[in-house]
């Protein structure tokens, strides 16, 4: 099969790199290379930032009303929901992630629009009761200006909406720079963007490795950056945002909680923990990766787990009756498999998977089984640092309050789930435990009216619903003097 070639979108147009170099996609699913894509320089960057900040300051957008702003993000909802199934596929060649996930998942990308177009054009000030007599006082949001959304490589379209949608509806331009293992998808969604008529410059993506990623961050005219990937490269962000104040919304890492008390109905927590930590191959910041599990049910539990996580079909992620697809990319595959040589020498025991599977027909992938093991405790490295697969680390714990405990010994805090039939217990924990998502009897729910964002080192800031917008802009006070009554400060008796 030919490869593809693509280009960078700048100012409305699409062009090479500025000196021409490119990169390619491989296809994680048959190691072969499909796709070429232009590696953007420190002049590319330069370039679409430029037409960003002109969109924003001087072109049409500049001048949008909110009536607009919401239009056009409905005519791009309209195009998504008649693009969804190549925007699908697309992902699925990408990173491996399986077709009846990810074809669900572009479908639900026009929801986002439809939302924020009606945020555009909702009222979000404030009317202010002050104590100063004969004056008015109000708040006003305006957008912040030129923001860098850098998106990863689990969900590069989901988690790209959920940064472009408030962007655009709170009236800023951007610059997107997507994972170099999935730029694709990304620029054949661009198109979209073109078509739905957006003006020149508003939206600019640009390609390539780390260092233009590095380009775009430390850009002096780049007014925030929303990024969503590892707490390591997060923290990078934030101490060069830091050096001239930009503004920052960081989604990062987990090491999340899935805690089954010996209430819990069985089957339907095994069904849950088995989606927390398996669907997209684990390869979710929300995973739930660390199972806490009561002694009084613990055995019982890693069983039934083992023997599920063994019955997983491995296969094509294309295939609408796979039911685990592969590792995103080479350097993610290793990862795993590293870590999971790390569990057998911490004393941790493999209960299920733990290897590449034997299936002559999936030799080519990047495949990883199922992996599950027991007898975990909290100080291994199994359970403290985040590995991005399909691997569960099943602890034990007493009662309450060692589950929160373990729970919440961790840098991390971006969500937790529950299981539990008492609803008193299902309260108690949703308040003690240190996460910005708790799920009661189920996991991995999101939806864009939901803020979503984590605690300590799993991030800044929220994504989704209303709070989403304000992470797009400033809050301005306005004070009125409707009584004309200002005297002379330094001559009282005037």
């Amino acid at each position: 099969m030919p490869i593809e070639s693509f280009s960078i979108l700048i100012d409305g147009q699409w062009r090479a790199s500025a000196d021409g170099s490119t990169f390619r996609c491989t296809s994680p699913f048959d190691g072969e290379d499909w796709a070429e894509v232009p590696t953007a320089t420190a002049d590319d960057v330069d370039a679409a930032v430029a037409a960003a900040r002109r969109a924003f300051e001087e072109g049409p957008w500049s001048s949008a009303t909110p009536l607009a702003r919401a239009g056009l993000l409905r005519r791009l909802g309209d195009l998504i929901t008649q693009s969804a199934a190549e925007l699908a596929t697309v992902q699925v060649r990408e990173n491996g992630k399986l077709i009846r996930e990810v074809a669900d998942q572009a479908k639900a990308l026009a929801n986002h629009c439809y939302f924020f177009a009606g945020v555009a054009e909702s009222p979000i000030g404030e009317t202010l009761a002050t104590s100063v007599p004969n004056m008015q006082a109000f708040t006003m949001r305006e957008p912040i200006g030129v923001v860098a959304l850098i998106t990863p490589w689990n969900s590069p379209l989901m988690l790209l909406m959920a940064k472009l949608a408030p962007a655009l509806a709170a009236g800023c331009t951007v610059v997107v720079k997507p994972s170099e293992v999935t730029p694709v998808s990304t620029l054949v969604f661009a198109r979209l963007i073109k078509e739905a008529g957006f003006p020149d410059g508003v939206v600019n993506v640009v390609t390539g490795s780390g260092e233009t990623g590095a380009a775009l961050v430390a850009h002096p005219s780049v007014d925030k950056i929303s990024f969503t990937g590892s707490t390591a490269v997060g923290k990078q962000i934030a101490a060069t945002a830091a050096s001239r104040l930009a503004r920052v919304s960081l989604e990062l890492g987990g090491k999340s909680p899935n805690i089954v008390f010996p209430d819990a109905d069985l089957d339907n927590a095994v069904n849950g923990v088995m989606a927390g930590i398996f669907a997209a191959t684990g390869q979710t910041c929300m995973a739930g990766s660390r199972v806490l599990v009561h002694d009084d049910i613990y055995d019982d539990f890693a069983k039934a787990l083992a023997t599920r996580a063994s019955q997983i079909r491995l296969g094509d992620p294309s295939d609408p009756a796979s039911e685990m697809g592969t590792v995103a990319c080479r350097a993610q595959y290793d990862k795993v498999l590293r870590y999971i040589d790390i569990a057998k020498a911490e004393g941790a025991v493999l209960a299920a998977g733990g290897k590449r599977p034997d299936d002559p027909a999936l030799e080519k992938g990047l495949f990883v089984e199922p992996t599950v093991f027991t007898e975990v405790t909290n100080d291994m490295r199994i359970a403290r640092e985040e590995v991005f697969g399909p691997v569960a680390s099943l602890i034990r714990f007493r009662d309450e309050d060692d589950a929160i405990r373990i729970a919440n010994d961790t840098s991390f805090g971006l969500a937790a789930g529950v299981w539990t039939r008492d609803i008193a217990l299902a309260h108690r924990m949703i308040k003690r435990l240190r996460a910005g998502t708790v799920w009661i009897n189920n996991y991995r729910k999101v939806n864009y009216v939901a803020p979503f964002g984590g605690f300590k080192e799993s991030g800044i800031g929220r994504e989704n619903g209303m709070h989403a917008v304000n992470e797009y802009t400033e809050v301005k006070s306005a004070w009125i003097d409707t009584g004309n009554t200002i005297k002379d400060p330094f001559n009282p008796r005037a």
